[in-house]
């Protein structure tokens, strides 16, 4: 049975910022996953985090799809996919899952992952599972090992998990309204019309379930993480580039670092006024070093 199929998105989806056919995954748990298919080749794989979607990588997806075939899905939760009320379905473990699901159903390897925010451990889990179909792996700021004895991501996990942070984020929109524009360097990357495509995934308190939960699973899937952490020399050798916006406010140089004495390959990019979402900032910057190590690699 084919669980793909192409369906009407909402009226507010520009065609002229985000002019990709979308297409629908049924996947085997009962959900409709979003994703976009673009160009042929070589996969690039699309992996995003908390509030995005597979709008941000607009600019990166059409600088690449002439040369490669390049895929973004959203994550259960997230986007256009179908959303949950069962709390187990926002685990990163079970986003994962779902991730890995419409790889395996599409049948992709020498995969490059392009995996940001949560993206990274949710992407290096099937990297780790799959070590023989991925080839490449980007990084843009992420992390993918236990952080709970570090201060300042236990406290943002407690702060955000706590009775407070749950009512800003699904009653204020508080990632997408506020977190967003603090966490870029670029102040003048997400214009009102950029924004609007953020808010709208998100329009009602419960369609942020999953983007209110994914904060206290940065201490709380502390497992998850060792586990694929420990195995990291599924996928330490891949060729592997990193893109690093140094005005982050949640990745810092520490992690930075981290990935650097991690990869024998490693090819680093620090964009000094760009924060968290480089896609959104420096997409130009971004497509010429990818066309790049794409090449070398």
């Amino acid at each position: 049975m084919d669980r793909i199929m192409s369906a009407t998105r909402p009226d507010w989806v520009s065609d002229d910022l985000f002019p990709f056919e979308s297409k629908f995954f049924n996947t085997p748990s009962g959900h409709r996953m979003h994703f976009v298919d673009e160009g042929a080749g070589e996969p690039i794989v699309f992996v995003h985090g908390n509030p995005a979607w597979s709008f941000e990588f607009r600019h990166l997806i059409k600088g690449l799809r002439s040369e490669f075939r390049c895929l973004a899905p959203d994550h259960i939760g997230f986007g256009l996919s179908s959303r949950s009320d069962r709390r187990t379905d926002h685990h990163p473990a079970a986003l994962a899952q779902e991730f890995a699901t419409l790889i395996d159903y599409l049948e992709l390897s020498d995969i490059t992952l392009f995996l940001t925010d949560w993206g990274g451990p949710i992407g290096l889990e099937f990297a780790r599972r799959h070590p023989d179909r991925v080839k490449r792996i980007v990084i843009a700021n992420t992390w993918c090992w236990p952080v709970a004895d570090d201060f300042h991501f236990k406290s943002f996990s407690f702060l955000m998990s706590s009775w407070v942070g749950q009512f800003l984020i699904r009653h204020r929109n508080f990632f997408v309204n506020k977190v967003m524009p603090k966490a870029v360097g670029n102040k003048t990357a997400l214009t009102p019309e950029i924004m609007a495509h953020y808010r709208r995934a998100m329009p009602t308190p419960d369609s942020r379930s999953a983007s209110a939960a994914l904060p206290g699973y940065i201490v709380g899937a502390t497992d998850w993480l060792q586990s694929i952490w420990s195995e990291r020399a599924a996928f330490a050798n891949n060729p592997a580039l990193i893109f690093w916006g140094l005005k982050d406010i949640a990745f810092r140089t520490k992690e930075l670092e981290r990935w650097k004495s991690e990869f024998s390959d490693i090819e680093s990019h620090e964009l000094e006024d760009c924060g968290h979402f480089l896609a959104e900032e420096a997409p130009e910057q971004l497509l010429r070093a990818l066309h790049a190590f794409m090449r070398r690699t």
